[in-house]
C-alpha cells in the first residue's frame, strides 16, 4: 500500500514503484527506462514542443513530459498510435535540422537529438530537410546560433526567460520561418545577452554551441567547409537509398570514438563566492566547454559569463611555469630547490634577527581551504606570528564583524535555497546581477514565477534596482541611519516579532533606547530618502513572513562599514528574521574562497574555525595538536594586510609572503602601497602570473589554478565542495599546498602531506566547526555546510536551536551615528562610487586573458549622470580627468542614468594605474577595511575632446530585453496549419 511519498504505476503492463509526484520521464529513468524526449529537461520541465514523448493514458494520446507519477497511473508507450505519434514528432524535428552527426562538433555523447533519434531507430527521414532563410550567427562573443540546426524546442528560451531570467530570447511561432530571436532581432551581438551560457547548456543539438567546441571537437569536425559541404550532400543522397540506420550507426561509432579523448572533470568555479560547480570537458589541455549539471548543489544548470567561458587564462602563454629570483633588478629563472631554499633561509633569518612579527603573510582567497590552512600554519607554528590575513579585509570583514556582534557566526545565515523561498529579499549595496549573477538569477526567478517581493537600496540603479518593487537611492555612507530608523519604526508600530525578541534576544531595551535619535525625520535629513519611502520599506519588512537581507561592498567599504553591517543584522533581529527558513543575513562573498580563507585561519585574530588566538585554552589546544609547547604560539593578535602594507613603510614589517592576491592593485592608495613594498627587505609572491604585486617580489613561485589541482572551496553560504584536477600543472608550476608543504620541510617542519585530504583530516580533528568534514563526504557533487558535527551532519540553516553566543541568545547591538571620514567639499564636489562589472574579476589577471571579454569591455570608463553631464558639457565618450585628494586618472565617460546627481561610478578592475590611485587610507577603525566607497573627487573635461564610446555597441548594456512567459507553444498549436501527431504535416519545418 502506497503512502503520500511513494506510488505504484503501470507502465507497458509492468508495475513500477517509486516517488509520487515525480515527472514521468524522471520516474522511468530511475528504472532504466528511457521514454523518448528532446524538449524536456529536468531543470526546465515540460515544454511540449518536440512531440517525441507521446504515450497513451486511458486511450488518449498525451505528451509524456506532462505526466507525473501517482498511484494507479497506467501508461502505454508500446502501442502503435503512441509510437507513430513519437516518430512523427521526431520526423518534424529532423525536417528542421540537417543531420551530419559524424561531422558535427556536438556528437560528443550529450546531443539529446542525436541520441534520441538513434534510440528510436528511425528508418528514414520522412520529411526532407528544408534550409531556413537565415545565416549562422557568429556575432556572439562565445557561442554561435545556427538556425538551420534549430529544432525550435524552446529550451533556450525557457532557460533565458525563467531560469537565468535575463529575458533576451524568444520564438515567434507566428512567423513564416520561426527562429530564436535576441531582443526580438536576429543577432546575438548588440542584444541584452549577458553571455551566461544557459541557452548553450540546455540546447539539445548543435544549434547553439560554444565557440571553443568549434571546429576540433571530433576526429572529422575540423575539415574545411569546402570539403565538409560536398561530403554532407553525398551522404544525404546515399541515405535516401539505404535508409537512416546505417548512417546513424556510423555516427554512433563516431560518438563512441570520441569518448576516450574527452575528459569530464567536476570542478568548482574559480571566480566569485557563489560556488558554482560543473563539469569541465577537456581534450588534453584544450578546454572544450564547461557543462553544468542538474546535480550541482548551488547552481544546477546555471553559470555566468566567467564561469562558463572565461578560462583562457589556464593556457595563457604568460602563465608562470618556473620559479623566478630577482637579481640586480631583474628576474631570472631558478630551480625549485634554489628558490625554496632561498625563501626558507631568508624568512628564518629575518625572524631570528628582527622577531616573528616583522613577517606578514597574506593567504589567497582563490586558493583552497587546505592551502589557506597551511599558510596560517607556517605563519603561526614556524614563524611564530599571527600576522596572517586574506582579501576579506578589503571587502567582507565589516560584515563578518556585524554578524559576530549580533548572532555569532561569521557567515551566511542560510543557503541560496532560503533566499529563493523568502517572501521578501532586500538587496543593500549589492549589484547582485553583475557580481553574483547565479544568485541573482534565483532571486529574479522567485520574483517572476512565485511573486517574491524585492526591495533594493543602492546609490546606483543596477539591474536588480530596475526589477525591484521598491528602489531607494540613499545618500552614500548613510545606510546605518536608515537601517536604524526602520528598526525603530518597526518597534514603535507593532511590527516587531515580540515573542522572538523576548525569548531569543538580549539587550532589547538597551538597543531600543539607542534608537531614540533615529527618527524618520532625522533619517530623511541624513539619507535624503523621502519619509514615505522609509515607511513603505519598513512596512514591507514588518509585514513579510520571511526576509533575507543581502549586502556587499556597497556597505562594507566605508569608514563605518562594521557598524552599518551590525545595523542591518539588528534590523533582521527586530523583525524576527533569523533561525527559520527563508530568513537571515547574507553578506555576499566576492571571491571563490574568501569565506574559506577566513574559515581556515587566514585571520590575524583567529585560528581555523574562528577560535581566538588570544585565548590561552585555545592556544593550548592548537599547540597540542601541532605537537609543540603552547609558548611556541603567540597570544598576540597580529597585523592584518592593511596594517602590514602600512608597516612596511616604517620597517615594522620587513618581509611579506603573498599568495594569489593582487595587493599592489587592490589595496587603497596605490602610491603608498607601492612605496611600502619597495621598503621591504624580502618579499615572496606565489601566483599563476607575474601580477602587479609580483613585480615587487624578490622570489616568485609559480602556482597552479584550481583546474590543475585538488582541494576544497567554501562558498558564500558556508558550503564546502571538492574540486578535481582537469589537467596536469602547466610547465613546472605546482599546487600551492605542495609548495607550502615543501617550504615547511625546508624550515625544519616535515609535515609529509601527500594529498590535500590529509590536510582536511587534520583540520577536522582540531577545529570544532569542521569536525565531520572529510573528502569521502564531499565526493562528487556532495557538499557540507559548516558547522559540521562529527557524524557528518551539517547545518544549512543556522540558529534554528539558538545563536552562537555564550547563552544561546542573539544580541541587539546599540550603535551611534558617525559621519563618514571623507565627504564632498567645494574643491572635490563629487563622490566616486565603484565596484565590479559582470565581465571582470580581480584586476583582470584572469578575465583579462580572454580576448572575447576584452572585446566586450575594452576600455576603462567613468559613469556620469545625465544631469551632471549636461551641467559639465560631458558627452558619451568624452575624455575626462577624475581627481581625488590622492591623485588623478584620465579616462572616457559613459553618460547613463545608472548613476544620479553628483555621484560617479568607476569599475574597479580595469585601468592603469587603477582606481586605487584615487582612494585613500581612511578606513573602518574596527576592522581596518579601507573606505574605498568614500572617495571625493572632481571631474574636468580633457582637451582631446570626445572619443569612441567606451562601451562597444555589442555590449549587453545597450540591449533591450524582451520579457515573456517562456515558450509560447500554444501559439504553435493554434495555428491553422498545425496538426497534432500522428497526423502528417505539410510544413513541418515551421513547427
Amino acid at each position: 500500500m502506497s503512502n503520500a511519498k511513494s506510488c505504484t504505476l503501470i507502465y507497458d503492463g509492468s508495475p513500477l514503484e517509486g516517488p509520487a509526484d515525480q515527472p514521468l520521464i524522471d520516474f522511468l529513468a530511475s528504472h532504466a527506462i528511457d521514454l523518448p524526449h528532446v524538449c524536456y529537461h529536468r531543470s526546465l520541465g515540460p515544454l511540449q514542443t518536440c512531440d517525441a514523448c507521446w504515450v497513451e493514458v486511458d486511450g488518449d494520446l498525451i505528451r509524456g513530459c506532462t505526466l507525473k507519477s501517482h498511484d494507479g497511473l497506467t501508461v502505454k508507450s508500446d502501442g502503435q498510435r503512441a509510437r507513430m505519434a513519437r516518430e512523427e514528432g521526431m520526423d518534424r524535428m529532423l525536417a528542421k535540422h540537417e543531420l551530419y552527426c559524424t561531422l558535427c562538433e556536438n556528437n560528443t555523447g550529450d546531443c539529446t537529438l542525436h541520441n534520441t533519434m538513434a534510440d528510436m531507430n528511425i528508418p528514414i527521414q520522412r520529411y526532407q530537410f528544408t534550409r531556413k532563410p537565415y545565416e549562422k550567427d557568429h556575432s556572439g562573443a562565445f557561442y554561435t546560433y545556427d538556425p538551420d540546426q534549430c529544432i525550435l524546442c524552446g529550451r533556450c528560451v525557457e532557460a533565458c526567460q525563467n531560469v537565468q531570467v535575463n529575458e533576451t530570447l524568444s520564438i515567434d511561432f507566428t512567423a513564416e520561418h520561426p527562429r530564436v530571436l535576441w531582443d526580438g532581432g536576429e543577432r546575438i551581438d548588440g542584444s541584452s545577452c549577458v553571455q551566461c551560457g544557459h541557452c548553450v547548456t540546455v540546447c539539445p543539438c548543435n544549434a547553439l554551441m560554444e565557440k571553443t567546441m568549434q571546429p576540433d571537437a571530433g576526429p572529422f569536425t575540423s575539415m574545411p567547409q569546402s570539403l565538409k559541404r560536398p561530403l554532407i550532400d553525398i551522404v544525404k543522397t546515399v541515405e535516401k537509398t539505404i535508409g537512416a540506420p546505417p548512417i546513424t550507426g556510423v555516427s554512433n561509432m563516431d560518438m563512441y570514438w570520441r569518448q576516450p579523448e574527452i575528459k569530464k572533470t567536476k570542478t568548482v568555479c574559480t571566480y566569485c563566492g557563489v560556488g558554482c560547480s560543473f563539469e569541465m570537458w577537456t581534450r588534453d589541455r584544450h578546454i572544450l566547454k564547461v557543462q553544468p549539471v542538474v546535480e550541482a548543489p548551488v547552481n544546477g544548470i546555471s553559470t555566468c559569463i566567467k564561469g562558463k567561458f572565461a578560462w583562457d587564462f589556464v593556457n595563457s602563454p604568460k602563465r608562470l611555469t618556473t620559479p623566478l629570483i630577482r637579481e640586480q633588478g631583474r628576474f631570472r629563472e631558478a630551480s625549485w630547490d634554489e628558490a625554496l631554499s632561498l625563501v626558507a633561509r631568508r624568512l628564518l633569518e629575518i625572524r631570528d634577527e628582527h622577531g616573528p612579527d616583522t613577517i606578514g603573510f597574506i593567504g589567497s582567497s582563490k586558493a583552497s581551504n587546505e592551502e589557506a590552512y597551511l599558510t596560517q600554519k607556517i605563519a603561526r607554528l614556524i614563524i611564530g606570528t599571527n600576522s596572517v590575513d586574506n582579501s576579506s579585509r578589503y571587502c567582507q570583514n565589516p560584515a563578518t564583524k556585524g554578524l559576530f556582534r549580533t548572532v555569532g557566526y561569521g557567515g551566511d545565515a542560510g543557503t541560496i535555497a532560503d533566499i529563493e523561498q523568502a517572501e521578501l529579499v532586500i538587496l543593500v549595496g549589492s549589484n547582485l546581477a553583475e557580481n553574483h549573477p547565479v544568485i541573482a538569477a534565483k532571486v529574479k526567478a522567485a520574483k517572476k514565477l512565485r511573486g517574491q517581493k524585492l526591495l533594493v537600496l543602492d546609490p546606483r540603479k543596477n539591474e536588480m534596482a530596475e526589477r525591484a518593487d521598491l528602489f531607494i537611492r540613499p545618500k552614500t555612507s548613510t545606510d546605518m541611519v536608515w537601517a536604524s530608523a526602520l528598526a525603530r519604526y518597526i518597534l514603535d508600530n507593532g511590527l516587531a516579532d515580540r515573542e522572538f525578541l523576548e525569548s531569543q534576544v538580549n539587550q532589547v531595551e538597551e538597543y531600543r533606547k539607542s534608537l531614540e535619535p533615529f527618527t524618520l525625520e532625522f533619517a530623511e535629513e541624513v539619507t535624503r530618502i523621502p519619509k514615505a519611502q522609509l515607511i513603505e520599506a519598513a512596512e514591507m519588512i514588518g509585514q513579510a513572513e520571511s526576509v533575507c537581507l543581502l549586502w556587499a561592498m556597497g556597505i562594507t567599504q566605508h569608514s563605518h562599514g562594521a557598524d552599518t553591517s551590525t545595523a542591518l543584522s539588528n534590523l533582521l533581529l527586530v523583525s524576527g528574521n533569523y533561525g527559520k527558513p527563508g530568513t537571515g543575513g547574507y553578506p555576499m562573498r566576492g571571491h571563490n574562497n574568501v569565506q574559506g580563507a577566513s574559515d581556515f585561519g587566514c585571520l590575524k585574530n583567529m585560528y581555523p574555525g574562528y577560535e581566538k588566538v588570544s585565548d590561552e585554552k585555545t592556544r593550548a589546544k592548537w599547540a597540542q595538536a601541532w605537537g609543540v609547547e603552547p609558548e611556541r604560539l603567540s597570544l598576540e593578535v597580529g597585523s592584518d594586510n592593511f596594517q602590514m602594507v602600512q608597516d612596511a613603510d616604517t620597517h615594522k614589517i620587513r618581509a611579506m609572503f603573498i599568495i594569489g592576491e593582487e595587493t599592489a592593485f587592490a589595496d587603497a592608495n596605490t602610491t603608498n602601497v607601492h612605496k611600502g613594498f619597495e621598503e621591504l627587505e624580502f618579499m615572496v609572491v606565489q601566483d599563476i602570473f607575474v601580477s602587479r604585486t609580483a613585480e615587487f617580489a624578490d622570489v616568485i613561485l609559480p602556482a597552479c589554478p584550481s583546474v590543475e589541482k585538488e582541494g576544497t572551496f567554501t562558498n558564500t553560504e558556508r558550503r564546502i565542495q571538492r574540486f578535481y584536477p582537469a589537467m596536469p600543472p602547466l610547465g613546472d608550476s605546482r599546487p600551492d599546498w605542495q609548495i607550502l608543504t615543501e617550504l615547511a620541510a625546508r624550515m625544519g617542519h616535515d609535515w609529509g602531506y601527500a594529498h590535500p585530504s590529509q590536510i582536511m583530516d587534520e583540520v577536522a580533528g582540531i577545529a570544532d566547526i569542521f569536525a565531520g568534514v572529510n573528502y569521502e563526504r564531499l565526493e562528487g557533487w556532495k557538499s557540507q555546510c559548516w558547522p559540521v558535527r562529527a557524524d557528518g551532519t551539517d547545518t544549512p540553516l543556522l540558529y534554528t536551536d539558538g545563536f552562537h553566543t555564550d547563552d544561546g541568545k542573539a544580541v541587539l547591538f546599540p550603535l551611534e551615528w558617525k559621519e563618514p571620514d571623507e565627504a564632498q567639499d567645494s574643491e572635490y564636489d563629487l563622490m566616486l562610487d565603484n565596484g565590479r562589472m559582470l565581465e571582470h574579476f580581480q584586476g583582470t589577471n584572469q578575465t583579462g586573458r580572454s580576448p572575447a571579454i576584452d572585446d566586450l569591455v575594452p576600455n576603462w570608463f567613468v559613469e556620469v549622470s545625465p544631469e551632471l553631464a549636461t551641467e559639465r558639457g560631458i558627452e558619451d565618450g568624452s575624455w575626462v580627468k577624475v581627481t581625488s585628494r590622492r591623485g588623478s586618472v584620465e579616462l572616457r565617460a559613459v553618460v547613463t542614468d545608472r548613476v544620479a546627481g553628483t555621484t560617479l561610478f568607476m569599475p574597479i578592475h580595469q585601468g592603469k594605474p587603477g582606481i586605487n590611485h584615487l582612494t585613500g587610507e581612511h578606513h573602518d577603525p574596527v576592522v581596518n577595511t579601507p573606505a574605498y566607497k568614500e572617495t571625493a573627487v572632481r571631474i574636468e573635461l580633457m582637451p582631446q575632446g570626445r572619443g569612441e564610446p567606451p562601451l562597444p555597441p555589442g555590449n549587453f548594456r545597450h540591449g533591450e530585453r524582451t520579457p515573456n512567459e517562456g515558450v509560447p507553444v500554444e501559439v504553435k498549436w493554434y495555428r491553422d496549419d498545425y496538426k497534432t501527431p500522428p497526423a502528417h504535416e505539410q510544413h513541418p519545418e515551421r513547427f
